[in-house]
């Protein structure tokens, strides 16, 4: 568990905590998700979709406390107990880049959004990669994101020529490709 204190916002204490995701985080993780995709993706995906995008879309996709080497290993940003953003780690899933590391999941609630909280999961994640002993990684961007591709560049990742369609709520959208050497 890491510990990060942060000069807080009226109210709150201004600690952060870094600390794997465990059962019953589900629920807070997939609310953090769903804002985060209502607010980045603004002007990206459809209104309609957004605007009835809830927790209840993404808590399927998460089980924590499954093990195994190769499961996705998730950390989470606390606040006051509150959870604010999560960074999830897997080996990556396309057979072109077999042996790295894959940022599969990086969200921040908009409520935390640029207090350094996504910097920390990025750092955390990166490390959680080298540990593993992925010397790559990768990760996937929808198209047009501009703030995430600000985020990324300013990390070391860069788009590395790879694309993909994937169909949200009916509608095919372009994904980009970054890569970056590990330290």
């Amino acid at each position: 568990m890491l510990e990060v204190r942060r000069s807080p916002p009226h109210g709150q204490t201004g600690v952060v905590i870094l600390r794997r995701a465990v059962p019953g985080d589900e629920p807070g993780v997939a609310a953090v998700h769903a804002r985060s995709w209502r607010a980045a993706y603004r002007g990206l995906l459809p209104d309609t979709f957004l605007d009835t995008l809830g927790p209840d879309h993404f808590e399927p996709r998460y089980t924590f406390g499954a093990g195994g080497p190769d499961a996705p290993e998730t950390v989470v940003a606390e606040e006051d107990g509150k959870i604010c953003g999560f960074a999830t780690v897997a080996p990556a899933a396309d057979p072109d880049v077999a042996g790295a590391g894959e940022l599969t999941s990086i969200h921040i609630d908009p409520g935390w959004w640029s207090r350094g909280i996504g910097r920390l999961l990025l750092e955390d994640a990166r490390a959680r990669m080298v540990a593993r002993g992925w010397t790559h990684a990768v990760l996937w961007m929808l198209e047009g994101n501009e703030r995430a591709d600000r985020f990324y560049r300013r990390d070391g990742w860069e788009p590395d020529g790879a694309l993909r369609t994937i169909p949200v709520h009916g509608e095919d959208v372009q994904d980009i490709r970054y890569a970056r050497a590990l330290p």
